[in-house]
């Protein structure tokens, strides 16, 4: 790394930085490439892409109003589910489209990254090692191998512009710059709303690196549209995730208990940054509490970062500032506000982790030593990198190896049992349920607070056949999580072939409340509507469905078979040619439209 004497050399800037940015996206490009080899994974992917028909229907304008209004898998991030689409549409529904996509998107990041830091601060290399420290570092492994997890490359790409554009703006104030901030600073706000505390974040940029001279009050009333832009994409995250059911109520998970796992996870994410070995795509909450000398070291190493970081604030601004950005941009995400049933996470210090190695890069590039030593650091990431990108290849190899680095991890045994139904092999799939739900915490009512097993459970019960299994297993799972449209859909079915039409209905509405998309929803509720005699009403549901998925075969033959009930034989036959346009050998279909050619 240069010493601070290198800013002498800023006049040669534009092409030599040109030319870094080229060289750090060729060297993500090259280490995350194995990437591209790998597929789909039954975590969120087929809520994401694979199964969502929205999204595999690839762009159309039906797409815009659905990505705006939605709340599926519990995430309000529009402009994410576009840029599935537009993979889709690209690409089909083979994963290397959406695999380089993500890539693409976390190449132009570290570069982005460099620009805009070698920009505020004059400084090239130490810049240069912060952004390939980002972009080969593994903890970021799962941002960008993970299809699903697209929100958090895309929101960065769109942080880096606004911090970018907000640099232009702090050095030449303007009503265009600034409205530029803002319209980049929203786009990021629609990938992913974790980048709501870039307000708070800008306000220490200004002093460091930016050297803003401005009176506090100032910076802060500037900043105010921005945190107006914040709170409104709040609100819409919390209304998602509450009624996604993500949100975990304070008599499951009680204030004290999250308290001890955030401050021990402050600390746990500073260590996988220095060393990232034993990483997982699911670290399991600790409901019986962390070990209370944990959380004591954890509180005195954090206490003890922030004082060094407050009395060199002057002489050291940039420990002061990176310590900030950490502490910040780390906090909507530490689990105060508890989403999920993880710990941690990694892919939740994809920006965060900067505020890490700004000070550590400004600290070591006084010592000459570190000329060396950088390098081989940074090949060390990428060596753990290509190593921690081959365990996400498919769902067996993810999940056995989070079992294998940690322990009761019960959504690693959940998800391992999906992936082993899928291919078949359901007894072993079986063992691993059982394991899920034996090592599952319960809540004070003694009701299951871990869903997934339940559903992917009942789900092959249902298909093998043994209905009554299913139905318990299925509510057993929407006592934790009601708002599962699949699991309410499932259940409908098997109360419809028991006779509970009413019961049946009433599940059918409830899942469509909550996936207005979901085909399999409304073929049920037209079956039960039939039986019930309310065949008009069947007639409008299953029209409503092919309103909004257009290839559903099964909606386009049961339309037929409803509108021949009533009487309506050229509508039969234009739904039964319409089912046939999608699989010319769909044998109900030809049968029945056989049987309407001959009246």
């Amino acid at each position: 790394m240069e010493s601070d004497t290198w800013r002498s050399n800023v006049p040669t800037k534009g092409k030599f930085r040109t030319w870094i940015a080229i060289l750090i996206v060729a060297a993500v490009m090259a280490c995350f490439w194995p990437a591209l080899q790998n597929s789909f994974v039954g975590y969120d992917d087929p809520d994401y892409v694979t199964r969502n028909p929205m999204v595999s229907a690839g762009w159309s304008w039906r797409l815009f109003p659905w990505a705006f209004t939605t709340a599926l898998s519990s995430n309000w991030h529009p402009l994410t589910w576009v840029s599935h689409a537009l993979d889709c549409s690209l690409f089909g529904l083979a994963p290397q489209g959406p695999h380089l996509t993500s890539l693409v998107f976390h190449a132009a990041n570290s570069a982005l990254l460099f620009l805009w830091l070698a920009g505020a601060t004059g400084f090239c290399w130490r810049c240069a090692f912060v952004a390939l420290a980002f972009g080969l570092h593994p903890l970021h492994v799962e941002s960008v191998a993970w299809v699903a997890e697209r929100k958090d490359v895309l929101s960065a790409f769109f942080f880096f512009l606004t911090l970018l554009a907000y640099t232009g703006y702090a050095r030449r104030r303007g009503a265009g710059r600034y409205v530029l901030v803002a319209v980049l600073y929203t786009a990021a706000l629609l990938s992913k709303p974790m980048v709501v505390t870039l307000p708070l974040l800008l306000l220490v940029l200004d002093r460091w690196p930016l050297a803003r001279r401005e009176p506090w009050h100032r910076l802060v009333l500037e900043k105010l549209p921005l945190l107006a832009l914040s709170a409104a994409s709040s609100a819409v995250t919390i209304w998602a995730q509450r009624a996604g059911g993500s949100v975990a109520a304070l008599d499951t998970l009680p204030l004290a208990l999250r308290a001890e796992n955030a401050t021990y996870s402050y600390l746990a994410y500073i260590g996988k940054t220095l060393w990232p070995v034993n990483l997982a795509a699911f670290y399991p909450f600790p409901f019986n509490g962390v070990a209370a000398w944990k959380v004591a070291s954890a509180t005195g190493v954090l206490a003890g970062f922030a004082l060094v970081a407050w009395i060199a604030r002057r002489t050291h601004p940039w420990i002061a500032s990176g310590w900030i950005w950490y502490a910040v941009m780390l906090f909507p995400v530490i689990g105060i506000v508890q989403v999920g049933m993880q710990a941690m996470a990694d892919r939740y210090m994809y920006l965060p982790m900067i505020g890490l190695l700004i000070p550590i890069a400004w600290e070591l590039s006084r010592f000459s030593a570190t000329r060396l030593a950088a390098p081989l650091a940074l090949a060390a990431l990428a060596a753990v990198s290509w190593q921690q990108i081959s365990y996400w290849h498919d769902g067996i190899t993810l999940w056995t190896h989070a079992l294998a680095v940690t322990q009761d991890n019960f959504v690693a045994h959940d998800n391992l049992g999906v992936e082993l139904d899928a291919r078949g092999r359901a007894d072993e799939a079986l063992d691993h349920y059982r394991e899920t739900l034996h090592i599952r915490p319960q809540d004070r009512n003694g009701q299951l607070n871990y869903a997934q097993a339940s559903f992917a459970k009942g789900e092959r019960l249902f298909n093998s056949g043994h209905q009554v299994e299913a139905l318990g297993a299925f509510r057993d799972g929407l006592r934790y999580r009601p708002g599962n449209a699949l699991a309410h859909s499932y259940t409908g079915a098997i109360l419809t072939e028991s006779g509970n039409l009413d019961g049946a209905i009433q599940e059918f509405h409830q899942a469509l409340g909550i996936d207005p998309n979901l085909a399999s929803a409304y073929i049920g509720l037209s079956v039960a509507l039939a039986r019930t005699g309310r065949l008009a009403e069947a007639e409008r549901t299953l029209q409503q469905c092919v309103a909004r998925n257009n290839s559903s075969i099964e909606a386009f033959y049961n339309l037929g078979l409803i509108e021949a009930a009533q009487g309506k034989r050229a509508g039969a036959i234009a739904a039964m040619e319409r089912a046939l346009r999608i699989d010319p050998n769909y044998a109900p279909a030809l049968a029945a439209l056989k049987a309407l050619s001959r009246r």
